[in-house]
């Protein structure tokens, strides 16, 4: 699963991206409001207890950022103002209003935990309705995989994840649009890609993905942080290229038709080789090669 220890002060993260995301998120959540935000009626006390902790974590951590003084808070950049007395009934709407992660919670029925509310303003080619109220098995059915060798192992790692001790993790995938908001339909007709221009008609998409238990309710929060760049400018020189290259070439069929890199996997491995390839310098005078120009 490639966890690692999260410290609670880098729970969220903050870029140069903070006030577009947050426009984006702003815009889907008054016009696209049942596609990116619903709950189930047992999330209510998670919801007002990740409310409560972002109100207190944001303005120590992003004193730039945020503001909070007479019970409200204010988002220093997009001068937007809150007082969260008027979400009481959707504490979670406004905790996504706030930051630039999607926020998951899941909450354990029975032996399995499952989708019980979340702010997904930038889904990777799913959509919440699907998965709202489903243990976590049958929200990850299409990941090639899953079921046979990973769903008991996740399973027990949610029972066992401790308030104390937070973690978090990445997960990659290569899109050709720079949309955020990306439902499933999208990848029913993806462009065509050329090995000459590969670096520009896609995109690497990372989630930072991060994992939290509630203290009270002991709900575990699944926060997603989305950074997108384009290809060419987040492979920036030979080794990236390379290990990315042997990344795509490794990857099994049905893991690649996962992530839709099946269809493009020539041009794309034809453009990574071009990236990673090297070139002896021109003076010869033994100095390390040079990456070859784009």
């Amino acid at each position: 699963m490639g966890l690692k220890a999260l410290e609670l002060r880098e729970w969220i993260e903050i870029d140069g991206d903070f006030a577009a995301q947050l426009k984006e998120r702003r815009r889907l959540l008054d016009e696209r409001h049942d596609e990116v935000c619903r709950a189930l009626p047992e999330s209510a006390a998670g919801q007002g207890e990740l409310l409560e902790l972002l109100l207190e974590h944001l303005p120590a951590r992003f004193p730039a950022h945020y503001r909070r003084s007479n019970g409200r808070i204010s988002n220093l950049v997009t001068g937007e103002r809150f007082d969260p007395a008027a979400w009481r009934a959707a504490p979670l709407e406004l905790a996504g209003r706030l930051v630039q992660e999607d926020l998951c919670l899941l909450q354990r029925a029975a032996s399995a935990y499952r989708l019980v509310a979340a702010v997904l303003c930038f889904p990777s080619h799913w959509r919440l309705a699907d998965k709202l109220g489903r243990p976590l098995a049958a929200i990850h059915e299409p990941v090639p995989g899953f079921a046979d060798g990973l769903a008991a192992t996740v399973d027990r790692f949610f029972a066992n994840l401790q308030v104390a001790r937070p973690l978090w993790r990445v997960n990659w995938s290569l899109v050709d649009t720079p949309r955020l908001f990306l439902p499933p339909e999208h990848r029913a007709a993806p462009k065509t890609i050329d090995a000459a221009r590969a670096g520009e008609q896609l995109w690497l998409r990372v989630e930072r993905q991060t994992l939290r238990r509630l203290p009270r309710s002991c709900d575990v929060l699944f926060g997603i942080r989305t950074h997108l760049a384009p290809l060419a400018a987040a492979i920036d020189g030979p080794p990236a290229a390379q290990a990315l290259a042997a990344r795509v070439r490794e990857m099994p069929p049905a893991m690649a038709a996962y992530k839709g890199i099946a269809a493009i996997r020539a041009p794309l491995v034809a453009w990574l080789d071009g990236r990673g390839a090297l070139r002896e310098p021109a003076d010869g005078n033994g100095s390390q090669p040079l990456p070859t120009p784009r």
